[in-house]
């Protein structure tokens, strides 16, 4: 081959080479450009639904101590200082607070920054006014505290924020260290690494990056951590694509809200705007030039430069930061002095209420799973306004934990658990929720997922039942043995807790004393499958057989089941759901759905009436005595205790003029808890709600009550007030006849004043 052929044939291979090659970075090109336009043009990020707390509601003569409301703005992540500067602090002097609110949308409408001064006068609120002027006040609302959110990835996090609410502080700062000539070059910037080299060796650390921020986002976007040159070439063509389809600003934007800074417990903190709250409790306007410097500086190292794990690091970092921005005249010398000289102890306070409820959460979620795909949830940035009403969560965990402790102790047995639902009497809203003594373990739901026999929380069913078919408070019923037997099935022999018959007894005194045995005649004289049905109107759900045992609470309930149960009991005979969400609104503020309330008279009020009288008898006379030692008797609270076989489960289930809680208590492995429901949840529920100050009852008497005196031995109506008997509300016409020796005594008293006329009209005869 001749000299010329090979240089032809040299040629050939090389260009086949090339053009392969080209090929080859042509196809490379391509398949990246798509991944970075499916990116960017699609949902970029999935942004979590936001899960709000009630908003705090303040006004004068509220019965409210000044440590609650530091608590709950803590909660809300207000900054405490010493005098109030910006949004989303608060400043407090003895008993009195200055509060600059935080905007926020609700359903209704923006509801604009204010500053506020809140006085106390001991544990109520004296009076509010506006800080400066003094106007006074009638009521205001602070922003609810963030209780939680739903992450389509669980193990990151973010608040995304648009280029307008990026501040230009910040900008200035991010492209003084990361990337001056962000706005000039094209994505990568050969000189900038050069610049970025020569800066590093005079400073003898790194105080400038070499990579674009174009190039940081790819990385963070599309790519790995992975040190190797396939990775930095693909870095680089992407950084190109980026430039090429997409503005400077929305580049900048995306990058803010990208980058990683820090680790919350399992949960990556990423972006500008999760950061601010996550490490300084404010919104990222609000960053004062040292906070700023900071979080720019800990661009190069989160976990190295955590200002709570590092303090020494993230200090020598910070003023690294800020020496940059006096260099390049973004700050002028006073302004760094400043700023050096600032603690970090503003920043090592960690931020309280994300996913602080998590029982509570659970229950939001499985409530908008009925009406939301999973991907809406996860992904939407929807705002969820929710009724939670953190005082009372507080204390159902602090009392729950604390007084199964004490029952451990006496009761001799270990392992107990509980759970607890309060709701609003009046509307069903659900205050609080525990699925357990431990607050924030994850797992079992007992409030939700613990199906438990309900043990004599049934009882009022048998009751309200019979009141239904012409019974009354005064009815008498046998307390008396019953044996049972049904085909295949054991005989069945129950028996009243303290083993013994206590004959005739009234009806609402064998509700009060909890009899098993004048339950079990009274259900099967009125009807098992009349008793279920008055269960499932009440609000208890499920498929019940119509045995017998139905009638002394086998049926397994869980502790929300329950409660929706005596809400209608409570409600004076109105089933409405009880509702844990108020509202929902979508990313751009709008309202998807407002929950409002759905009452549906199931009962005749004055039927209600009687039973909750004969309830408010069980813990003035009855099972539930013991609760006199928590709250005055003269609070005439209305309830009722439950206990199953062996002790295994304690119940109490009560309401009082302002809310509704039931409480049980037991074992996960159904072992004995040891403790009746008196002794046991009856306890917890009495704690819960003495700290929570609760309302007296007054029960709404319905038209078409009278009330009567009943002798309690033999159930007749009498006009003597003493200690054999009892006054008792009966629908009209239906009070028990008097007793015959009345009618005698009336003759009697008769008979004495005629005989005494006699007697006058003699004597006067004899002056006539």
């Amino acid at each position: 081959m001749t000299i010329k052929n090979k240089r032809l044939a040299l040629i050939s291979v090389i260009t086949a080479t090339l053009v392969l090659l080209g090929l080859i970075i042509i196809s490379q090109v391509l398949r990246l450009d798509k991944i970075v336009k499916e990116k960017f043009d699609g949902k970029i990020w999935a942004v979590p639904a936001e899960v709000y707390a009630r908003p705090l509601e303040l006004y004068p003569g509220l019965l409210f101590s000044p440590q609650m409301l530091e608590d709950e703005l803590e909660l809300a992540g207000y900054r405490k200082e010493n005098e109030t500067t910006t949004t989303g602090a608060y400043a407090r002097h003895g008993d009195a607070f200055d509060i600059v609110t935080r905007d926020f949308q609700y359903p209704s409408g923006l509801e604009k920054s204010d500053r506020i001064t809140v006085s106390f006068a001991g544990e109520i609120v004296r009076d509010i006014v506006k800080t400066g002027t003094a106007d006074t006040l009638s009521l205001v609302r602070i922003d609810p505290a963030r209780i939680g959110s739903f992450h389509a990835l669980e193990h990151e996090g973010r608040i995304l924020l648009s280029r307008s609410e990026l501040p230009d502080l910040l900008v200035k700062t991010l492209l003084a260290v990361e990337d001056q000539h962000f706005y000039t070059h094209h994505g990568i910037a050969p000189l900038s690494i050069l610049r970025a080299l020569f800066a590093n060796i005079r400073a003898g650390e790194t105080v400038q990056g070499g990579s674009t921020l174009t190039q940081q986002l790819a990385k963070n976007f599309f790519l790995t951590n992975e040190r190797s040159l396939k990775r930095k070439i693909n870095e680089a063509i992407m950084a190109l694509l980026i430039e090429l389809h997409y503005e400077k600003d929305e580049i900048l934007t995306a990058y803010a809200n990208e980058i990683f800074l820090g680790q919350d417990g399992n949960r990556a903190v990423h972006g500008f705007g999760l950061a601010s709250h996550f490490y300084f409790r404010r919104d990222l306007a609000d960053l004062t030039v040292d906070q700023v410097a900071l979080l720019v500086g800990m661009i190069k190292g989160p976990t190295f430069y955590d200002p709570r794990k590092n303090p020494a690091e993230s200090l020598k970092r910070r003023a690294v930061v800020l020496a940059v921005l006096r260099d390049q005249g973004i700050i002028n010398e006073p302004l760094y002095q400043t700023a050096m000289n600032e603690p970090l102890d503003k920043a090592t306070q960690i931020m309280k209420g994300a996913n602080r409820f998590p029982a509570f959460l659970d229950l939001v979620r499985r409530q908008l799973t009925k009406e939301y795909r999973e991907e809406d949830l996860n992904g939407n940035g929807l705002k969820i306004m929710t009724t939670l009403d953190p005082q009372v969560q507080w204390q159902v965990e602090r009392h729950l934990d604390r007084t199964l402790n004490t029952l451990e102790q006496h009761a001799g047995r270990q392992q107990l658990e509980g759970a607890v639902v309060i709701t609003n009497r009046e509307n069903g809203e659900i205050l609080a929720l525990a699925g357990g003594r431990k607050p924030l373990a994850a797992g079992f739901n007992r409030a939700i997922n613990a199906k438990r026999p309900i043990g004599s929380l049934i009882k009022p069913a048998v009751y309200l039942t019979a009141l239904g078919q012409g019974y009354t408070l005064a009815s008498p019923l046998q307390d008396i043995a019953v044996t049972l037997k049904e085909q295949g099935a054991k005989t069945w022999r129950p028996e009243n807790y303290d083993k013994k018959e206590h004959g005739q007894v009234p009806l609402y005194l064998a509700l009060a004393h909890s009899y098993n045995l004048a339950t079990v005649n009274l259900g099967l004289e009125v009807g098992v499958d009349k008793v279920i049905e008055t269960a499932k109107n009440l609000g208890l759900t499920g498929a019940f057989e119509p045995y017998p045992s139905f009638l002394l609470g086998t049926a397994e309930a869980s502790p929300l089941e329950v409660s929706q149960m005596y809400q209608t009991l409570a409600s004076g005979g109105f089933f409405q759901p009880q509702r844990c969400i108020e509202s929902v609104m979508g990313s751009d503020h709008s309202l998807l759905k407002r929950y409002g309330l759905s009452v549906e008279q199931r009962f005749p009020a004055e039927r209600i009436f009687l039973l909750n009288s004969a309830l408010q008898h069980t813990v003035s006379e009855g099972t539930a005595q013991l609760l006199s030692r928590y709250i005055p008797a003269s609070y005439t609270i209305a309830g009722k205790t439950g206990t199953t076989d062996n002790l295994r489960d304690s119940w109490f289930a009560g309401f009082t003029g302002d809310r509704l809680a039931v409480v049980w208590i037991g074992r996960d492995d159904n072992k004995p808890a040891g403790v009746t429901g008196a002794a046991g949840a009856l306890v917890v529920w009495g704690e819960i709600m003495r700290s929570l100050q609760p309302q007296p009852l007054k029960l709404s008497e319905p038209a078409g009550i009278e009330w009567a005196w009943i002798n309690k031995q033999s159930l007749a109506s009498t006009s003597l007030n003493n200690q054999g008997s009892v006054s008792l509300p009966f629908i009209a016409g239906t009070a028990p006849e008097s007793e015959q020796i009345l009618p005698s005594i009336d003759q009697h008293l008769q008979e004495i004043e005629q005989k005494a006329k006699g007697i006058l009209n003699s004597i006067r005869g004899l002056f006539d």
